[in-house]
């Protein structure tokens, strides 16, 4: 089985604002093929600094619900010591998403990259205001 590219992401609520409107983004991204999710982890830091670790499966099923829609195969990915640094980070009073994906659709691209014996030399990720400033500097 070919493996496209696995990214992850940390997305920080502060104010544990958590609404739900990217469950149904992320279920059209991998409803389509365009990504498969990985692991999908919930941190919280209360207001003392005090932090708790919730793996998607281990939620309470109404608040696991949202996400009941997204296939993948969901766990284990990130140590403890991932989740350590990222709460580090978190201001308190706050919660953060972090999730890995596969960007599936890329898989096909990197199959045939190594058939013909090519290497990835360099991928980086492009801000899209950078992006959005190129653009209008060449417009």
């Amino acid at each position: 089985m070919e493996v496209g590219p696995v990214e992850y992401v940390v997305i920080a609520f502060p104010g544990n604002r958590f609404r739900g409107e990217i469950a149904p983004e992320l279920q059209n991204l991998v409803a389509s093929g365009t990504v498969r999710i990985l692991d999908l982890t919930f941190i919280k830091k209360d207001q003392d600094g005090s932090v708790s670790y919730v793996e998607l499966d281990a939620l309470d099923p109404t608040e696991a619900s949202v996400f009941d829609n997204i296939e993948g195969e969901v766990g284990g990915l990130f140590s403890e010591e991932d989740l350590a640094l990222i709460a580090e980070e978190l201001v308190p009073n706050s919660s953060a998403a972090m999730l890995v994906w596969e960007n599936t659709w890329a898989s096909a691209i990197t199959g045939a990259i190594r058939r013909a014996g090519g290497e990835l030399v360099a991928h980086e990720r492009i801000p899209a205001s950078v992006v959005e400033q190129a653009l209008e500097a060449a417009a």
